[in-house]
């Protein structure tokens, strides 16, 4: 289960389990629910958030970096987790070990103790291999100081293969965030700290997914919202309803709110968009392709385009596997390999580094 890259709350769930058996043996293992009653029901969120997580990320172990238990299969639940509960989680198969593993442990086929340890050992085996192989791909991708540069297209054409990948939205936000790393210099502007993959913008109290402030303050003058769906009047909506509220808020207004999408940008969208910049006051609303975004931030600061694919992969590498996979991160590494490695001296050498 811990493999399993479609979902790590299994295993996170199981550790939190395992972890209550193993503090306080008198606990049924399968009832993690203080809802359900009696003295040997538990608080599987309470072990979950306040100890699986900090030993989780201590050792950065290959799981979710937050609590199973506000997954959808497993919050607002009362009942004891027996093989035939139905968690409706996908896979099914993964929820389905670990309540046999529940099982066994209640039955004392094995040992919540001997549980734990096993688990343990798996989740470090499988981090020190996940770190080899990182490692690995990292040295191929040492190069020497004379070597011609990518060209802007080639860039793009990587960026568009790491983006036709699975379970890939993360990285929109990483592209944009990537551009103003490289370009903060020129621009006179930074990016914010990028909040969490999952994160709402209600919860955060953030305007979007990425945020733009002056070089010298922390005023938020440009907001990006990340779509890799079709952007609808009602999306355009949503975000004048979030600036309005922050000028209320603030008593200042922003400069522009950009969605940044991966699929086709309708017409009247695009023209509801521009109409509020007097409805406003100045805001101006904008909805852009990711890649044409790409492609024009590449040539405008073209002797900047190996700055900003170092920036992308620095960000891709440092985000937890639960917004971007380890395959995802190798996937990009070899694609920068394959890239690098096919690229020769052209007839005039390689003076637009």
């Amino acid at each position: 289960m811990a493999r399993n890259l479609q979902n790590r709350a299994g295993v996170r769930l199981l550790m939190a389990c395992l972890l209550a058996k193993v503090h306080k043996p008198h606990v049924d293992i399968r009832k993690p629910y203080t809802e359900i009653g009696g003295t040997d029901s538990y608080s599987g969120r309470t072990y979950d958030e306040q100890y699986i997580t900090a030993f989780v990320n201590e050792h950065g172990l290959p799981c979710n970096t937050t609590t199973a238990f506000l997954t959808p299969a497993l919050r607002n639940r009362d009942v004891v987790l027996t093989p035939d509960v139905n968690l409706v989680g996908r896979p099914p198969t993964l929820y389905k070990s670990v309540l046999e593993l529940l099982a066994d442990v209640h039955e004392g086929r094995v040992s919540a103790d001997d549980l734990l340890a096993e688990t343990i050992r798996f989740l470090i085996i499988l981090r020190d291999q996940q770190k080899l192989r990182m490692e690995s791909l990292l040295a191929q991708l040492e190069v020497r100081d004379d070597a011609m540069p990518l060209s802007a297209e080639s860039i793009i054409t990587m960026i568009q293969q790491h983006l036709a990948s699975p379970r890939s939205s993360r990285l929109l936000v990483l592209i944009v965030a990537a551009a103003y790393t490289a370009a903060s210099a020129n621009l006179g502007e930074r990016v914010l700290p990028l909040q969490s993959h999952n994160a709402a913008d209600k919860q955060t109290g953030s305007l979007g997914d990425v945020e733009i402030t002056l070089v010298a303050d922390n005023n938020i003058i440009t907001s990006y919202e990340m779509k890799d769906k079709r952007v609808t009047r009602n999306d355009i909506d949503s975000a004048l309803a979030k600036v309005t509220g922050f000028y209320q808020a603030h008593g200042r207004r922003i400069d522009n709110y950009i969605f940044i999408t991966t699929e086709e940008i309708a017409l009247d969208v695009r023209e509801y968009a521009a109409s509020l910049y007097e409805r406003t006051g100045g805001v101006e609303f904008v909805v852009l392709d990711c890649i044409g975004f790409l492609r024009h931030f590449l040539h405008l600061f073209h002797r900047l385009r190996m700055q900003f694919l170092d920036a992308y992969q620095q960000l891709v590498l440092a985000e937890p596997e639960a917004a971007v996979s380890q395959p995802l991160k190798e996937l990009f590494l070899n694609l920068r390999r394959t890239a690098e490695s096919q690229i020769t001296e052209g007839l005039w050498g390689n003076g637009g580094k």
